[in-house]
């Protein structure tokens, strides 16, 4: 059986062929699953797909009309997926639904100190041989108070850093983690860890009670020299109201590796196309803002476990096995 596989990266095609080699056939695609490349599916009985498909019910329907029966993603988030309509066509969907903690969230502080030491400015400044130091004074982290929303696996990992760097230790979540109280962890409602942190980062998933938990009223209760970070999902922030926040000369810097319309942008060359979000431009000029392109989990590590992972489903699918990385069929 060929396995067809979109949004295949150039350093992943390599250890996805190699993780299917002895099994089946896979056909790696870098373009991402559409409404426009959903056809190029058709005959394939599996597809497995990256966290920026677009699986609305129109590519869906597209899919089942193909004779797809496994959707086989290769993430832990599913938002993108509409598990209704997938459940009302009679397809299978699959997910990751573990890999690395520690790939993101020590992005996430790689992020956080980015911003707070003015790492990109300064290497974009010695480049030309300006070797000042105005403008790049950043702060200790030790002694100041990291705020932690979701203290999940990552979440977790995230905090085991910060107890490392000596900080105060803020977490929300809708259910403690006693390892996080077993490092001094303080779990409180999220407007006290708004108004109360130095550095906030985000390890919640995408889900409607989560959509902008990070939103105007948010940003506007957090302190004028905060750093705020973001490696889960661009929805958690409204970025409009960051933008309006930013513009005002607040935070003391923002480190996004996720953004809320990144679909259709995100992992591909927009150098000589230029970008038509004009949210997303005005956000890469200010000088206390990084942005990256949804790479944190991107290592050896975590990729390797993910494409495992996704083998294993293909293999449970054919089998007729079920596990916990199943989404849909639901379990009754």
């Amino acid at each position: 059986m060929e396995i067809l596989a979109f949004g295949v990266q150039a350093d992943e095609k390599p250890l996805i062929e190699k993780a299917f080699a002895g099994h089946h056939e896979v056909r790696c695609l870098d373009v991402f699953l559409t409404e426009d490349t959903a056809p190029i599916a058709a005959g394939y009985e599996i597809v497995s797909t990256s966290v920026n498909a677009v699986l609305d019910h129109r590519v869906l329907q597209t899919l089942a009309a193909g004779g797809t029966q496994l959707i086989a993603q290769r993430s832990t988030g599913f938002n993108n997926i509409d598990l209704d309509v997938a459940e009302r066509l009679g397809l299978t969907v699959a997910r990751v639904s573990y890999y690395s903690p520690y790939s993101v969230a020590e992005f996430a502080w790689t992020l956080a100190t980015a911003v707070n030491r003015r790492i990109v400015r300064a290497s974009n400044r010695t480049r030309d041989f300006d070797f000042r130091l105005d403008g790049l004074m950043g702060r200790d982290l030790r002694g100041r108070t990291v705020g932690v929303l979701g203290t999940g696996k990552i979440g977790e990992a995230f905090t085991r850093i910060a107890h490392g760097f000596g900080m105060r230790l803020l977490g929300w979540d809708i259910a403690e983690n006693p390892a996080c109280a077993e490092l001094g962890m303080t779990y409180t409602d999220k407007e006290r860890l708004f108004a109360e942190a130095d550095l906030i980062s985000l390890h919640v998933p995408l889900l409607p009670d989560t959509h902008h938990i990070v939103d105007a009223a948010a940003l506007r209760s957090m302190k004028d020299d905060a750093i705020l970070v973001n490696s889960s999902r661009g929805g958690l922030i409204d970025t409009e109201a960051l933008v309006g926040e930013l513009r005002a000369g607040r935070f003391a810097g923002v480190g996004l590796d996720v953004y809320e319309a990144e679909a259709g942008l995100f992992f591909l060359d927009k150098s000589l196309a230029g970008i038509e979000d004009d949210t997303l431009a005005r956000l890469v000029t200010f000088p206390n803002v990084v942005v990256t392109s949804h790479q944190a989990y991107y290592t050896v590590d975590a990729v390797g476990q993910i494409i495992d992972t996704t083998v294993q489903n293909v293999l449970d699918h054919l089998a007729g096995r079920r596990s916990e990385n199943v989404l849909v069929p639901r379990i009754p």
